[in-house]
């Protein structure tokens, strides 16, 4: 399946995505749309012909729990009301804890890595398989960027994903960028992971920004693609021609000639790529092409009791990370620490999105207050819940001090907490009156 150039759709730049030439397909965050009534910005790109694909945040198939039937639902509706040829997720796990373990339910509101080992494999196999059996379309899995490692891993990541594939027939979506984290944040070498992975199983490819601070790459989506991305997506090219490759940008976006600036920059990595590795690209895919994934149909070891170590050891890790526990032993605490703020961090920029009437309210001291209320409260649900309990929080100290603000944050919470929304207009008049 060719899908071409590409970019990741987002409401911010609607505008300039249609506007744009030579973009043959976007990508689409399915958690942030609604199958009922998905913007007129896509339905215009897909009378256009351009291929939409529904990217899922939310699985977390590299957790110790079985895949949520209800998420695996959603999925598949935004695959069918999209028309997407396949739908893409990661290989991470973003919530652990519940009656697995006997502990409280924890939400990281972020990818985590897996640990590299067999009794991750073997629940990730598995949960695969549940998937592909729940959706319409193939499904293909991201590699993700990682602050910290695992202690006692016992495959590198090529090999991890290439047994994956060779058990389960998954596809695989390759993020360059995220191979460039992991070789600042991990030192892992990305041409050793090119090297060991099963590229004929390559549904495609991302390519994002990021920035480093202290030693540590920040994979941000909300900067330029710098040349080291550049040059593992060339080197990438020339093992194997991606079916798609697509820009990420998720926020802080440029003006479009910016964005057209990168994508321009990108197709001229993967013609360099092309060039230079053409002849023996073509002798690689002429032996391999004969045997697709490989090991299709191949059976997973028995997960019996599994689940429960892995669980328990994920739950340690988010723990830690969310509710100040101590870091387990073997894992750098200094890289701990700053997985933990940098989750804390997105936490309080997603409350301020999904409540944006909050930093109004408190003003310069929303990020500050917010952080102190993180650091020891674990998100237990949605974003949504996080910004209620945050506001409860805040009230139940009497705070913030000043008497109109906290007048203001009460109504707030007060028309949101209830089981139904209270008179319309109040808060409006509210913030009007008392901000």
């Amino acid at each position: 399946m060719r899908l071409g150039s590409g970019i990741g759709w987002r409401p911010e730049i609607a505008d300039a995505v249609e506007a744009m030439a030579g973009i043959d397909w976007v990508e689409v965050v399915a958690e942030n749309v609604c199958p009922g009534h998905l913007p007129h910005s896509l339905l215009r790109l897909r009378e256009r012909g351009v291929t939409v694909v529904p990217h899922g945040v939310s699985l977390g198939l590299g957790g110790a729990d079985r895949p949520d039937p209800g998420r695996l639902a959603a999925l598949a509706e935004r695959a069918e009301a999209l028309g997407s040829p396949l739908v893409t997720e990661h290989i991470a796990f973003v919530r652990a804890g519940g009656a697995l373990t006997a502990s409280p339910r924890l939400e990281a509101g972020h990818l985590l890595p897996v640990p590299r080992t067999r009794d991750a494999l073997d629940v990730l196999c598995e949960n695969v398989r549940i998937a592909q059996d729940a959706l319409p379309v193939p499904l293909a899995l991201e590699n993700i960027a990682a602050l910290f490692s695992w202690p006692g891993e016992e495959l590198t990541e090529g090999q991890f994903l290439s047994e994956l594939v060779e058990r389960t027939g998954v596809r695989l979506l390759i993020d360059v960028a995220n191979l460039h984290t992991n070789h600042v944040n991990r030192g892992e070498d990305p041409a050793e992971a090119l090297a060991a992975l099963p590229v004929e199983a390559i549904a495609y490819v991302h390519v994002a920004g990021g920035f480093e601070r202290d030693g540590v790459w920040h994979d941000s989506h909300a900067h330029p693609v710098p040349r080291p991305v550049l040059d593992i997506l060339s080197d990438l090219a020339g093992r194997v021609a991606p079916p798609g490759v697509l820009l990420e940008r998720d926020e802080n976006f440029p003006e479009p000639a910016e964005l057209e600036g990168e994508l321009a920059a990108i197709r001229e990595a993967v013609a360099a790529g092309r060039a230079r590795g053409r002849a023996a690209v073509r002798t690689a895919v002429g032996g391999a092409v004969g045997g697709g994934a490989g090991g299709v149909g191949v059976l997973a070891r028995p997960v019996a009791g599994v689940r429960e170590r892995l669980g328990v050891a994920q739950t340690a890790v988010l723990s830690a990370l969310v509710a100040g526990t101590p870091v387990p032993e073997g894992f750098d605490r200094v890289r701990m620490g700053v997985q933990a703020r940098a989750l804390a961090a997105k936490r309080a920029g997603v409350v301020a999105k999904v409540a944006p009437e909050l930093p109004v309210i408190l003003g310069a001291g929303y990020r500050e207050a917010f952080l102190e209320y993180a650091r020891l409260r674990p998100m237990p649900g949605g974003y949504r819940q996080d910004a209620l309990d945050f506001a409860g929080h805040l009230l139940k100290l009497g705070r913030p001090g000043d008497a109109r603000a906290r007048r203001a944050l009460r109504e707030w919470w007060l028309d949101r907490a209830g089981p139904a929304p209270r008179k319309r207009g109040v808060m409006a008049r509210v913030l009007r009156r008392g901000l």
